[in-house]
């Protein structure tokens, strides 16, 4: 039973990393693939891949980026991307990315089709500018997030991880079994 327990945890951990850094970890951290062999399987150079699975092993131990701002400072942010997401403002979206933003689809968001997994504000901005119509500011697990909710119905979820006043992280979450185990609270925008 707890093997079961500690497989299912494992396989939630997992889904939050993107597919790269998902390969990465799993190849290397817990197979020991060299990261040479890696960088093959990703097509991408050692360095990177040894980058992946470092970033996938600082969230698979809970190190969090962005606890540096309070809630209504996070939701400042997260109101300024939606306007400019909404808005089509590509300058204004340019304003609160990290120049090394990651946008991370989980698997059932990329099914939908209009996300796939990019990094760098430019083309964060240039995918999202003039979307999230159906955006809804909201407190996802007592964080502010933003919902799709197309027909009342949330069919989507984006965390943000901030810091230093710029998002640096965009998880999207579109798997209705994890939609459901969110605490999800709709604010007024």
């Amino acid at each position: 039973m707890l093997a079961d327990s500690i497989g299912s945890a494992l396989l939630v951990v997992l889904e939050r990393l993107s597919p790269s850094e998902r390969v990465a970890f799993v190849l290397h951290d817990v197979f020991a693939v060299p990261f040479d062999d890696v960088a093959r399987v990703l097509d991408r150079s050692p360095e990177a891949a040894r980058k992946l699975a470092s970033r996938a092993r600082q969230r698979v131990q809970g190190e969090h980026v962005g606890t540096d701002l309070d809630i209504p400072r996070r939701r400042q942010v997260v109101e300024a991307f939606l306007a400019a997401a909404r808005g089509g403002d590509f300058d204004g979206l340019l304003a609160v990315l990290d120049p090394d933003v990651a946008l991370r689809p989980d698997a059932a968001a990329l099914r939908m089709g209009s996300l796939r997994e990019m990094r760098g504000a430019a083309a964060v901005a240039e995918a999202l500018a003039g979307g999230a119509q159906a955006g809804r500011l909201a407190l996802v697990d007592g964080v502010p997030a933003l919902v799709w909710a197309p027909g009342g119905m949330t069919r989507g979820v984006i965390e943000f991880r901030i810091q230093s006043e710029r998002i640096v992280a965009l998880d999207v979450t579109g798997d209705p079994d994890r939609i459901a185990q969110f605490e999800i609270v709709l604010l007024d925008a």
